[in-house]
């Protein structure tokens, strides 16, 4: 399973065209693509209008959408934080951690376009979507 960043995402439905969105568009209909509750919550709160957060959250829901709320996830992504700070790395994102957490965790690759899950991978063995 790939995971999609809101990065990517975000590139992608505004027509900007950069490896990974061609990728993602190359990939579609080939590879299994996901996302996380809280990628849809980021890629849904920027939408304005109504007619088009429905058609967006359509569009999404064909994608598997994984829940990672939870104590434990909480707890891993913290410790995951605190291991890469020690080691010299700031994390700027929540968000960034909870979602890189759950791709180790859960044994799913990351396609992304920032630089924080750049630690997850060179330390933690995050596997990411290089095209």
């Amino acid at each position: 399973m790939v995971i999609v960043d809101t990065t990517v995402w975000i590139d992608y439905l505004t027509g900007v065209r950069n490896s990974e969105t061609d990728w993602l568009d190359r990939e579609l209909d080939q590879q299994r693509l996901g996302l996380t509750d809280l990628i849809l919550c980021e890629l849904l709160q920027g939408i304005r209008d109504d007619a088009s957060f429905g058609r967006a959250l359509r569009e999404f829901r064909r994608f598997e959408i994984f829940e990672t709320g939870g104590t434990e996830l909480a707890i891993a992504a913290a410790r995951n934080y605190r291991d890469l700070r020690r080691r010299g790395y700031t994390v700027r994102k929540t968000i960034d951690c909870w979602i890189a957490t759950f791709c180790i965790r859960e044994r799913h690759s990351l396609l992304h376009r920032d630089r924080d899950f750049e630690a997850f991978e060179s330390e933690m063995g995050l596997v990411v979507i290089r095209p």
